[in-house]
């Protein structure tokens, strides 16, 4: 799917007072109320609260086709909240093609009936960019997926099934591209079978455009001024064919998944499992979790910026975006060090003029990147640049041991971790997939096996080794100010990381850290004083500055720099594996439909963004094992999904 750049709301009223937009010329919401709208069309009309009730144990999943100010979302929230336990926990999806900022939002609610709920959604109200925005509430049990953009585009991408939908949109006659034919197809797409449907508008071509679409449709009182509205069931005469990709779902087998691997990858899926009500075994050879990769004291975060916001660029945003949140969690509920302040990215090969006119083209909002002219950014760093930078106000860095220990502790009793188990080997049966050490002795069983070990992965699953690539990195570190001193780092700087060509970030008072080395299929795990030379002068170059190699050998032996090595594995397309293990060739119709190995889930191959890449590889996983909606659209899932490496490709 191609990005577009999004164009606001602007929030009006019209002589009743009511909000109303100009673009559509129509209002928000009817002068009978908002939240009574949403109770007697949306809320009754799809048997809400009570539906809840009635399957408890499985998330239920609601379709909006239009924002707008939220009320609807609010109300159902509130109805959820007022609905007595076991009631199923709720996912709320909606399309937005015009969303507005957050003030005025906030505007618009002045005088809502939830100002609680309010405050809570205007707290993570996103940065608007064309994503798919998770937003999580009552600990990860109301969630709002917020896709800004045009609905056309969006839902097609979806992967999810839905219970409900609410067709919200501006009326037929004034935007009516939200009630064609073409959406309502889409609409059934996702609907499970039975699904609701329920909408204000009694149009003769809605009604006609939900029975095509296979719903059968039925007219109901309306509500206020409105005679008649409409509701639906979906009743199809033939039974669409569903993707693979995430496999059947069993409500009747344990919900449980043994994760191997307890770095960044595994300790994020166990998380995100634990989200939607799975509990997890997480084994690791080590006895602690993050002892691999993900053991450095201290790593970055953030997305970035090309010029087509092409595959990469829009899965760097998402990641980001994602990780920005959890970091945020991590420090002020964990303890963990790090920062969410913002990062800057240098950027050597175009102006400050040409970086102005790629946001201006890309229409990225500046709460979630900025340009900087060399000037700015050697005055809010210390240190005088010889290019201008991005400033990736959702950036930052953390310590990645102490983020995989709030992972697990966010999970709170959803997760068991046990170390110092090394797996042999798998095996599967009708109880699920079997963990087993050297002597053929089993460690752990369950219905969900995870491969969240790095390289190791592949040894398991008997395939060559050449999939993924040890890509070899050494840090260095100093913890001193005399040891900083002796570098020329400055004492007042940098007070936010800067990342280049190589990184250089201050941690604490003195403790400072820089790299990182880049040496594949390099496995010598001993620190090497020629790569801290290696890493001081590319820690030069990020200061604009020349150093010779033995001046830099001469800095490091006097300040006596420490280090760390490890590995990151990565795939040649650089992206990360994340999804159900295929069963053999994937034929025309795609990823999408190739067959999956029951049970048996990969999410490795993060190479050296684990960090910005793991609390969204910790949602996409959960929500593809769980089949709950999942927070990436369909193309980013393609260029994840394990099929592409691990498959030979047919014509």
């Amino acid at each position: 799917m191609k990005a577009s750049p999004i164009q606001p709301a602007t929030l009006a009223f019209n002589q009743h007072g009511l909000p109303w937009s100009a673009q559509f010329d129509d209002i928000y919401h009817p002068k009978a109320g908002a939240f009574a709208q949403a109770k007697h069309v949306f809320l009754s009309g799809n048997r809400l609260p009570e539906r809840w009730q009635s399957t408890p144990s499985q998330r239920f999943v609601i379709l909006e086709t239009g924002l707008g100010l939220a009320n609807n979302f609010l109300a159902t929230w509130q109805a959820w909240r007022a609905t007595p336990e076991p009631r199923s926990p709720l996912d709320f999806v909606s399309l937005e093609q015009h969303p507005f900022t957050g003030a005025d939002l906030r505007r618009a609610h002045a005088h809502s009936p939830c100002p609680e709920l309010v405050e809570a959604l205007l707290a993570q109200w996103p940065a608007l960019t064309h994503n798919l925005h998770v937003l999580s509430f009552e600990g990860a049990k109301v969630r709002l997926l917020l896709a800004l953009g045009d609905a056309l585009k969006w839902l097609p991408e979806l992967h999810m099934q839905v219970d409900a939908f609410y067709l919200d949109g501006f009326a037929p006659s004034r935007n009516p591209s939200l009630w064609q034919p073409k959406v309502f197809k889409a609409l059934a797409r996702l609907a499970k079978l039975d699904a609701t449907v329920a909408t204000w508008s009694a149009a003769r071509g809605v009604r006609d455009g939900l029975r095509a679409a296979g719903f059968e449709v039925t007219l109901a009182p309306g509500h206020g001024d409105k005679r008649d509205m409409t509701l639906g069931r979906y009743a199809p005469f033939f039974t669409p064919r569903s993707p693979h990709r995430s496999g059947p779902v069993n409500h009747e087998l344990e919900q449980h998944a043994l994760i191997i691997g307890a770095g960044l990858a595994g300790c994020a899926t166990a998380w995100g499992l634990a989200q939607v009500g799975w509990r997890s075994t997480v084994l690791d050879a080590a006895t602690a979790p993050a002892s691999g990769a993900s053991g450095n004291p201290a790593g970055l975060f953030h997305g970035i910026v090309n010029g087509q916001d092409g595959t990469h660029s829009r899965l760097y945003r998402s990641a980001a975006l994602a990780i920005h949140k959890v970091v945020q969690d991590a420090i002020t509920r964990h303890g963990v060090q790090g920062s969410t302040q913002g990062l800057w990215r240098l950027e050597a090969r175009r102006s400050e003029a040409e970086m102005h006119a790629l946001l201006s083209q890309l229409g990225l909002p500046e709460d979630y990147v900025q340009a900087h002219s060399k000037t700015s950014v050697s005055k809010h760093l210390g240190w005088q640049l010889s290019c201008p930078a991005w400033w990736f106000t959702k950036g930052g860095w953390v310590d990645p041991a102490g983020l995989c220990r709030a992972y697990l502790a966010m999970a709170d009793q959803q997760i068991h971790f046990k170390g110092g188990q090394n797996v042999a080997s798998l095996h599967a049966d009708g109880d699920g997939w079997t963990a087993c050490d050297i002597q053929g002795h089993p460690l752990c069983t369950a219905p969900v096996l995870v491969l969240c070990n790095a390289g190791d992965a592949l040894r398991l699953l008997h395939q060559p080794p050449n999939l993924l690539t040890p890509v070899r990195g050494q840090i260095s570190w100093c913890s001193t100010p005399l040891q900083a001193a002796a570098l020329g780092w400055p004492a007042q700087g940098p007070t936010q990381p800067l990342a280049g060509s190589g990184y250089a970030l201050r941690m604490m008072e003195s403790h400072c850290l820089w790299g990182a080395t880049s040496q594949v299929c390099d496995l010598d795990p001993l620190v090497r004083e020629q790569d801290h030379v290696s890493n001081l002068m590319q820690w030069a170059q990020l200061r604009g500055m020349t150093l010779n190699v033995r001046d830099a050998q001469n800095k490091v032996a006097a300040a006596q720099v420490q280090g760390r090595v490890g590995w990151r594995w990565t795939c040649a397309d650089k992206l990360p594996l994340w999804g159900a293990m295929p069963t053999g060739l994937v034929k025309r119709e795609g990823l999408r439909f190739a067959q999956r190995v029951p049970g048996l889930w990969l999410c490795t191959g993060m190479g050296s963004r684990g960090i910005t890449w793991s609390a969204l590889a910790g949602q996409v996983m959960a929500a593809l094992i769980s089949g709950t909606a999942c927070p990436l659209e369909a193309s980013l899932l393609n260029a994840v999904d394990p099929g592409r490496v691990f498959c030979t490709h047919s014509s």
